[in-house]
């Protein structure tokens, strides 16, 4: 039996219910497959629920502000993406009369799209025998065929098109290309797959040669950056300051709290950085330190410090980016989520 032929088999039987898979709609196959971009089905699967509701046509999304996406979005990360898919849905509203492209060469003009999303939108919305690429079908094509060459290199981007090309199920594209992502997904996993069970076992060049914990290769990752952040809890009556993220830096256009960055851990013995908030918030200032957290990014460690402010005088303009609203307006704004985790338990303190 060829290739192609058992995975699609292993699929049949196997495969999970997702409701994205009953559909050749392209905009609710757009919606799952931008969620789950760098996302596990488990986390993505609430948030698609919720934006399908919020928004059942592109039309919808489109009407949208940027506002309400990213407080939908919130807490799954990547928030360029919840950015990206607005855009996209005006562009479809004016450019397309709201008829959303299921052709590769339309999806592959709209902003946020790659050549994988496009691959499979036009796959499962409407049969184009576009192979697609995920980290799925990477590792069980790195596996199965004894490919060495690192996936993230222009040199293995290339081989692995190649390949997957040559492989599609030109009889239907959608299901082996939904095949071969399952069976990645849940058959031949990152870690510590299950090779015992495997139907492909008796084909499979890491299998045989012992290489499976080593395939596919990636090149090294981009070197960790590390950060301090001090945030500044201002209050006034029943409104807290806050600050909308508008520069080009993590958590773009969400909202947060006055802050200061330092090079390293923050403390209220260091005399620089007692100058600089007395600079920005009055030499009467006080500070009460109130929790410490640290957040995991892709490419960055964060560790956060959170200060309670009295007797202090706001030194900068009040603007459309810095302003008082008041708590329960606070609740409506798109936040990151170290913000929210200290909201929820400055609330119940």
């Amino acid at each position: 039996m060829a290739f192609q032929d058992r995975i699609i088999q292993w699929y049949l039987i196997n495969k999970r219910a997702l409701p994205w898979r009953n559909t050749q709609d392209a905009y609710v196959i757009w919606l799952s497959e931008i969620i789950l971009q760098q996302t596990r089905v488990e986390q993505g699967l609430p948030y698609f629920n919720r934006f399908l509701e919020a928004y059942p046509t592109v039309m919808d999304f489109a009407a949208a502000t940027e506002t309400q996406v990213l407080k939908l979005w919130q807490g799954l990360g990547y928030y360029s993406r919840g950015r990206n898919m607005l855009f996209t849905a005006r562009q479809i509203a004016e450019l397309h009369q709201g008829v959303f492209p299921v052709r590769y060469s339309d999806l592959i003009k709209l902003k946020g799209i790659g050549e994988y999303t496009a691959a499979a939108i036009s796959s499962f919305a409407s049969g184009e025998a576009q192979a697609v690429l995920d980290g799925n079908v990477f590792r069980v094509l790195s596996r199965y065929f004894g490919i060495s060459t690192p996936i993230n290199s222009s040199q293995g981007e290339k081989q692995f098109t190649e390949l997957a090309r040559s492989l599609i199920h030109a009889a239907d594209p959608a299901l082996y290309n939904q095949s071969i992502m399952e069976f990645g997904a849940l058959q031949c996993k990152p870690k510590s797959p299950n090779c015992s069970i495997c139907p492909l076992q008796d084909s499979c060049y890491a299998k045989t040669n012992g290489l499976v914990p080593v395939l596919p290769v990636k090149l090294k990752k981009l070197k960790i950056r590390t950060r301090h952040i001090n945030y500044f809890l201002c209050r006034k009556g029943d409104s807290v300051l806050v600050n909308q993220r508008t520069e080009d830096d993590i958590w773009q256009n969400l909202y947060d709290l006055p802050r200061l960055e330092t090079d390293l851990a923050a403390d209220l013995s260091d005399a620089d950085f007692i100058k600089r908030v007395k600079q920005k918030f009055g030499r009467a200032v006080t500070l009460q330190p109130l929790m410490k957290m640290k957040h995991l990014l892709t490419h960055q460690i964060i560790y956060v410090q959170f200060f309670a402010l009295d007797n202090y005088i706001v030194n900068f303009n009040i603007s459309a980016e810095v302003n008082w609203v008041s708590w329960a307006d606070l609740d409506q704004l798109p936040q990151p989520k170290v913000l929210t985790k200290f909201f929820n338990f400055y609330f119940n303190e």
